[in-house]
This record gives structure tokens, C-alpha cells and sequence, in this order.
């Protein structure tokens, strides 16, 4: 009797740490450029000043992400059939952001994986070997089955970077570096760092199509696992606060070890990338360089990785879906829309080579711009299942606001109309 209970104990703990995934997922797609380089140059440029802005970003765009688990809960289906369900135009406006945001976000993480990985190799490398070495690895992963490892290991290395970041954090944070005598802070709140700030708010906690992505994923993860539905919300909110709160530990790292130092901050290029890795190593010890460096390179593949199979996997769906009607042709699918995918993303990288600076800016402002885009459908979605509480309608409707806002600012100031 006793050992058919510890039986019983044991076959819940594998459930509940086997409902860990779509959740974890996300934090890993997420844990990219936005966290990596964005909120740690807006920490070593404005100091604690823009922690408000990610604050928000993050809180606005939470009602749209947890529509997408919600809905696969209730429906055991994808947002992408709720938007079919509903009209085609909504599953080919889907359809035709979800391509383009593929392309862009896919080739700009791998960009930047690429560049992390010629800071550790001790001889020089063209970017653009290292950036086709690099989706070629992940598109030879996904063809291959492997995803299903990686999608393991990616826990743990979450779970390293998480640890890596928060102890470099707590060292800086004890012994910050000294300001510099002749330091004049900058402020954030003009016109002129307002393209910084969309762009830090676009991955934030990463691109809302994710919402979607991670919605695919539940679908696919109740159909083979069976978690509960509170299984599967604690696995989404888990993901999506520690994404939350470890970007504000890349904020507070770029304030305690390069904010009014008077040391120039890189802002194009990859040279930021070797001032990262540094900010690790001069806080933990020199020791660390290779181990940090590997453990972001990790993150990072994993982040494309996520991308090619998610982007892929959706668009499959969709292209399922506006053909036949139903889900049945997606796994015919899946193979093509991944080449697509990675495919496109390297045209991407060879008309940027050399300026991942503005390859990254460009992909994090586009997916701010389309963002409202994307939380109107899923709002729309929930509102039709009438899953929507009185509280999280009102939610929902002041994020919306948020990203229509923001949007509509930076979009009058790029056509010249307000400066």
C-alpha cells in the first residue's frame, strides 16, 4: 500500500515537472536580444530610469500571452484555429504577420548567436559562415527530431544563465564601479531615445506573436502529456515572470558595472557583445569569460532554435488550416515552413551583414509596431469564447491603449510629422 502511494507521489511530481514546457519555452525565446543586450545598455546609458518602461511593457503585454494558454486550456486547440474559426481574413492577417515577424526575428537572434559564438573561437570568422553554421545546426536539429532534447536541456540552461546573471548582479551590486567625477546622467524621456525605447519594449518579454507560438506548443503539449489546466498555468506564469524580473537583473547589471563610468558604451555592431561577456567575467572573476560566454551562446541557440521550430510549426498550421480547413495537413507542413523560415532569415543576415546593431533595432521596433495588431486578435478571441473577466477585459483593453499609443508616436515621428 505504502509503495503503491510513493508510486502514485512520484508519477504527480513527473507530471508536474513534465507540464514544464510551453511556459519555459517562452522564457528561453524570450531571454534573447531584448534581455541580453537591450535591457543592459539601458542600464549602463540611463541608469534605473527605463526599469519603468519594462516594467510596463511587460505588464501590458501579459492579458494577451495568457490569452494564449487560456484558450488552448479551454479548447485544447491553438489561437491560430480560433482565428480561423472566426474568419479567414483574421487566419491570412495572422498568416501574413506571422511570416514576415518569422523571417525578421529568426535571422536577428541568429545573428547574434552567431556573434557571440566568433567571440569564443579563438580565430577569426566571417559573420555569415558563422551565421549559416548556425541556423544549418538548428534546422538540421528540428529535421532531425532532436527538438524534443533540446527542449530538455533548454530548462537547464535557463536555469544556469538565470543563476550566472543573479550572482554577477549581487557581486557588481556589493562593489559597484566608481561614477565618474565629470559624469552628466542622460535622460531617456525625449524624442530623440524614443526609438531605443520601442525597440527595448518590442521584445518585451519577447514578440507578441509568441503569444501564439506558445499556444501551439499547449495545444500540441495536452494532447501528449494531459497536464491540468493549473498545471499549465503555473507553467506559463513561471516562464513569463522569470523573464519578467531577469530583465530587470540585465538592467541592474549594465547600472552596476557600466552606468557613469565614463566608459564608451557600444551600441552597434558586436561589440557590445564582448562588453557583456565582460560584465559577467570583472564581476564573477576572469575565470568565467569561456563558461558565460558558452552558457549565452547556449541561450541564444536555444532562442533560434525556439524561433525556426515556433514560426515554422505556426505557420504551418495556418497554411493547414486557409487549405483544408482543419489541423490535419500541419505536420505535412512543418518541414517546409522551417526551411522557410531559416531560409529567409539568412537572406535577412546577408542584406545586414555586418550591422547586427541595426538588424536587432529593426526586428525589436517592428515587433513593437505590429504588436497591437496581435493583441487585438487574441483579445478578440477570448472575448468570443467568453473567457474574458470584467478585470481582465479592462486589462486587456489599457494594454491595448499601451501598445496603440506608443505605437502611434514613434510612427508620426519616424515620418518627420512631430520631432
Amino acid at each position: 500500500m505504502m509503495q503503491n502511494s510513493q508510486t502514485h507521489t512520484t508519477q504527480n511530481q513527473k507530471l508536474t515537472w513534465k507540464a514544464f514546457g510551453p511556459g519555459i519555452l517562452m522564457a528561453s525565446a524570450a531571454i534573447g536580444g531584448s534581455h541580453l543586450v537591450s535591457s543592459t545598455q539601458a542600464g549602463a546609458l540611463y541608469g534605473w530610469q527605463l526599469a519603468i518602461m519594462i516594467v510596463l511593457a511587460n505588464l501590458f503585454k501579459y492579458p494577451f500571452y495568457r490569452f494564449g494558454t487560456e484558450y488552448a486550456y479551454k479548447t485544447s486547440e491553438s489561437l491560430v484555429v480560433g482565428y480561423a474559426k472566426k474568419s479567414k481574413v483574421y487566419l491570412w492577417a495572422f498568416f501574413i504577420l506571422s511570416v514576415v515577424s518569422g523571417m525578421i526575428s529568426t535571422g536577428a537572434v541568429a545573428l547574434l548567436c552567431a556573434t557571440i559564438l566568433g567571440f569564443m573561437l579563438p580565430f577569426e570568422v566571417n559573420p555569415l559562415v558563422l551565421s549559416v553554421t548556425v541556423m544549418a545546426s538548428a534546422w538540421g536539429l528540428l529535421i532531425a527530431g532532436h527538438y524534443k532534447l533540446l527542449d530538455n536541456l533548454s530548462k537547464w540552461i535557463i536555469i544556469a544563465l538565470t543563476v550566472a546573471t543573479i550572482v554577477a548582479t549581487i557581486v557588481a551590486g556589493v562593489s559597484p564601479k566608481q561614477i565618474s567625477p565629470d559624469f552628466i546622467p542622460a535622460s531617456p524621456w525625449n524624442l530623440a531615445s524614443l526609438g531605443f525605447i520601442i525597440a527595448l519594449m518590442g521584445w518585451m518579454p519577447a514578440p507578441l506573436e509568441f503569444s501564439v507560438i506558445s499556444s501551439v506548443w499547449t495545444s500540441k503539449k495536452i494532447a501528449i502529456d494531459h497536464p491540468t489546466p493549473q498545471q499549465g498555468m503555473l507553467d506559463f506564469n513561471v516562464g513569463y515572470f522569470v523573464s519578467a524580473i531577469l530583465a530587470l537583473f540585465f538592467l541592474a547589471l549594465g547600472v552596476f558595472v557600466q552606468y557613469g563610468t565614463g566608459q564608451e558604451i557600444a551600441t552597434k555592431g558586436g561589440a557590445y557583445v564582448g562588453q557583456l561577456i565582460q560584465m559577467y567575467t570583472s564581476t564573477i572573476g576572469g575565470w568565467s569569460k569561456m563558461l558565460v560566454a558558452f552558457i549565452a551562446f547556449l541561450c541564444m541557440f536555444g532562442t533560434v532554435i525556439t524561433c525556426a521550430d515556433g514560426y515554422g510549426r505556426t505557420n504551418a498550421e495556418s497554411l493547414s488550416l486557409i487549405k483544408t480547413g482543419t489541423t490535419e495537413a500541419t505536420e505535412k507542413y512543418v518541414v517546409t515552413w522551417i526551411t522557410i523560415t531559416v531560409v529567409a532569415g539568412f537572406t535577412l543576415i546577408s542584406v545586414f551583414a555586418g550591422q547586427m546593431g541595426a538588424l536587432l533595432k529593426f526586428a525589436m521596433i517592428s515587433s513593437f509596431v505590429s504588436a497591437p495588431a496581435f493583441a487585438y486578435l487574441n483579445y478578440s478571441i477570448i472575448k468570443s469564447e467568453n473567457l474574458l473577466t470584467p478585470k481582465m477585459k479592462y486589462f486587456a483593453l489599457s494594454g491595448i491603449t499601451f501598445l496603440v499609443g506608443f505605437g502611434i508616436l514613434f510612427l508620426l515621428q519616424f515620418m518627420g510629422i512631430i520631432k
